[in-house]
């Protein structure tokens, strides 16, 4: 327990990484009832950077940055190079293409899917990340 609810930003990063899965989920169940994929994309997008932002304080990725800069600091949990931050990296690709294709689309359709290819990095990142925090 104390690994999702050990202090303020991880009880805080595990709340909101629920409530994004929630909503992702909830909006694939209900995809028949939504008349808007952009605006969902867009909460999608914004709720999510807020939640990559909250993951990064709580595993210290800052401070694997910083000890890769300059030594001065205690890494963070995450090596730099390791498979949870490559990982990471390339769900945030998917993420920033699908932001950028989403206004660009003319139909909803193509927003519908461009939601799901958004959706899919952020699921990778939370899968990969938490699983990793779970063996180390």
């Amino acid at each position: 327990m104390k690994l999702y609810f050990g202090n303020a930003v991880t009880t805080a990063t595990t709340l909101m990484i629920l409530a994004l899965l929630g909503f992702i989920g909830w909006s694939v169940f209900n995809r028949a009832n939504i008349p808007y994929w952009g605006r969902r994309s867009a909460v999608l997008l914004v709720f999510g950077l807020v939640v990559c932002c909250f993951a990064a304080a709580r595993d210290g990725l800052d401070k694997t940055i910083q000890h890769a800069i300059d030594g001065s600091c205690a890494p963070g949990l995450f090596p730099l190079v390791s498979v949870p931050t490559i990982v990471g990296c390339v769900g945030a690709l998917l993420i920033i293409i699908a932001a950028i294709a989403t206004p660009i689309a003319k139909t909803q359709k193509m927003r519908e899917v461009w939601f799901y290819v958004m959706s899919g990095g952020a699921v990778l990142k939370i899968v990969t990340m938490e699983i990793a925090r779970i063996l180390l």
